[in-house]
Parts: C-alpha cells; structure tokens; sequence
C-alpha cells in the first residue's frame, strides 16, 4: 500500500482528501493545527478526525504539527515510517488565505502565510524527496489557488500561490530524472471549503453569490478534489508531471463565467 503526507490534512478539503485516500486503500498522515489561523475556521478537529478514523478502521494517522517547522515535519516522517515503512507521496494543502491589500497587510500577517503556503511545501518535500528517490519515484501534489494569477484584495495569499505555481514547475524539472511527478490541483466552482467559510466569517466575504459552478452542474466538492488527487496518485498518472488540473471552472485561467450559465 502507498503512503501519502497531507499537511492541513485535519480540517476542510484536506480533511476531506485524507479520510477519501483512506478509505480507498491508501496508508495516509494528515497533520494540521488545532489552533484557529487567519482566515480559517480550523480548530479543534484532530481528535474528532481520530475518532472517526478508529470508528472505521482506516489505514490513517492524524497529528498535530506545524508546516513551517522542521521538527514537526521531522516528527511527520517519523511517524509515516514507524507506522508503514515508507513514504509515496505528499499532498501540499496547508494554506492561509486572509484578504488584504499593500496597506493593510501587517508584515508579520505576510511573513505567516507566506510560511505556511510557500515555506511549508518547500520544507515537506525537502524532507520527503529523499525518500521517494530512494524507492525510484513518487508523487507531490500541490493545491493551488486561481489567486495564483492575481487576484484584488488577496495580496499575501494570491503572491504565495503565484510562487506554489513557480514551485510546482521547478520541483518537476529538478526531479523528473528521478521518477518523482510534481503536479498541481487547483479547487474552483464555487467550492465551500473551510479557507472560504472562514473568510466569510472573518471578514464578510465567501463564495461569491451567484458563483459559477461546474460543469457537472453543481458546486465543487471535496470528494472531486479527492477523486482528481487519487488518479494522480495512481500508476495510472505515472507519464504526468508539471501540469496543473483546474478542478471546477477554469480557475487557474483567471476564469470568465460561461454566457448563460446558471448553477
């Protein structure tokens, strides 16, 4: 069985990605913070996730740890190798996505999320890539935001997720000789994740209302997320690396609503 890290794996879409890898026959970590960050409603969630976890005997460990810090990250690989004797892949969700412009974007409002959404992937491959190398090849899956292009009143967030894209690209390039894919998964049409609930709760903005949709008809969800992660995990993706899937409406392009669309 392969065994996949997922850092903000404990609430919201990482939750929702962890718990479906899980259940369909993967070995997974999932780490995050109990504490509430900027611009999200996780908290107090890992030991309700354990519990669920043990209610159905599911091949997943749930800790806490910090994506910016070394040693947790440490004690992240640790635990994947003393519970399942080694490491397949990573999934990069950890963000923080508070609104803000130049002006009123404090410094140490910046430097944060630029830790967790940059900093954090960087560190977790750097941790794993020798890993994977060892076993000749794997999987890191990075989620990425439509902000990544520019997006008004998203300063911080939208300038770490342009640097993830960047990121994603180099990783591939560096790693391509080794059989380690680097790919990037974007959530779109009008997903209600916790990143957007809790700026709706922070700053009295979420989804936009009415928001696109997807073309199946209805809003993204985390199980589209899991789904689209889980084929890139798979043998079957084994000849992709470097590329980016949108997942709901052409988010990653900036994205226009389709003449005539209603959800």
């Amino acid at each position: 069985m392969k065994t996949v890290l997922i850092s903000g794996g404990t609430f919201g879409l990482g939750r929702e990605i962890a718990l479906g890898l899980a259940r369909s026959g993967y070995n997974v970590v999932a780490f995050g913070l109990d504490s509430k960050q900027p611009a999200s409603l996780a908290q107090n969630s890992i030991q309700a996730m354990r519990s669920e976890a043990e209610q159905e005997h599911l091949p997943l460990q749930v800790l806490e740890a910090d994506v910016t810090r070394e040693q947790d990250i440490a004690a992240v690989v640790n635990c994947a190798l003393s519970h399942y004797g080694r490491i397949d892949a990573v999934v990069n969700n950890a963000a923080i996505g508070p609104l803000g412009k130049a002006t009123d974007t404090e410094p140490s409002l910046w430097d944060r999320v630029l830790a967790v959404n940059l900093k954090g992937p960087y560190l977790l491959a750097r941790a794993v890539v020798p890993y994977l190398q060892q076993q000749n090849g794997g999987s890191i899956i990075n989620v990425g935001s439509g902000a990544g292009w520019g997006k008004a009143n998203m300063l911080a967030y939208a300038a770490s997720k342009g640097g993830l894209i960047a990121f994603n690209a180099a990783m591939a390039l560096d790693y391509f000789a080794d059989r380690i894919r680097v790919n990037m998964v974007i959530p779109g049409g009008g997903i209600a994740g916790g990143m957007s609930l809790g700026r709706n709760q922070e700053y009295g903005q979420g989804v936009a209302q009415p928001y696109i949709g997807s073309v199946a008809g209805r809003a993204v969800n985390g199980e589209d997320m899991m789904a689209t992660i889980r084929f890139l995990l798979s043998d079957e993706a084994q000849a992709i690396s470097g590329t980016i899937i949108d997942i709901g409406c052409f988010f990653h392009q900036g994205s226009s609503t389709p003449p005539g669309v209603k959800l």
